[in-house]
């Protein structure tokens, strides 16, 4: 029934043109991104109850019920502040290097399958969009730093740099074993090759271990 109500939103945007394409391609988008950033919000939300049972304190529990909306009253302090550039920086590149470490990110996702026919973009070589799009960020982090003109931040940026590209290197060879798994660098291709009657033993985990935990020690890193 879903399926159906889906089918019948895009087929009546889509019979609008152009515009009816790009409003449909937004709806897409958004779909993907809210649920996206409040999984985010709520995440921040749970690390810090844990970090403050782990300090003996109470963490968030004033804005919201149980303090579930301190995540939000967050982001609209910092989006309120007074913006302030460094008299030294590099006014354009300083703007411009969040974005290029956010909008990757959230490209990324554009490839994720959702479910059999849930995602936005189907594409042969999702695999490797996925890591293209996951390494972009590391251009925002080391702009952010030479933008600032302070060798302090600078320094600060080419650490942060080095140990993503690091771990970066460790989990997409961790990849590989997957693609070889798979014998596809479709997403949609790699979860179907992990259907089976016996649930998550079917996946790729089990056979694939020692990559399995690189990948994850990476991953926490």
């Amino acid at each position: 029934m879903i399926t159906g109500l889906i089918t019948a939103l895009k087929d009546f945007m889509l019979s609008f043109g152009l515009p009816g394409l790009l409003a449909w391609l937004i709806v897409c988008i958004l779909t993907i991104a809210v649920p996206v950033i409040l999984s985010v919000a709520f995440y921040v939300w749970w690390e810090r109850k844990v970090l403050g049972w782990m300090h003996v304190r109470m963490g968030p529990n004033s804005i919201g019920p149980a303090g579930l909306a301190q995540t939000f009253a967050d982001v609209f302090k910092l989006l309120f502040k007074e913006y302030l550039l460094p008299g030294k920086s590099s006014k354009l590149l300083f703007v411009i290097a969040p974005l290029l470490s956010l909008t990757p990110a959230l490209a990324a996702w554009a490839v994720i399958p959702f479910d059999q026919r849930a995602v936005l973009a189907d594409v042969n070589a999702g695999l490797l969009y996925l890591l293209a799009m996951t390494s972009l960020g590391i251009y925002g982090i080391i702009i952010a730093g030479w933008a600032s003109n302070s060798k302090y931040a600078f320094l600060g940026a080419m650490r942060s740099a080095a140990q993503i590209v690091s771990y970066e290197i460790a989990m997409g060879m961790a990849l590989v074993g997957v693609l070889i798994c798979a014998g596809s660098l479709n997403l949609s291709d790699i979860v179907r090759a992990q259907a089976g009657h016996a649930g998550f033993l079917n996946w790729f985990w089990l056979p694939l271990l020692p990559l399995f935990v690189i990948y994850f020690v990476s991953g926490v890193a």
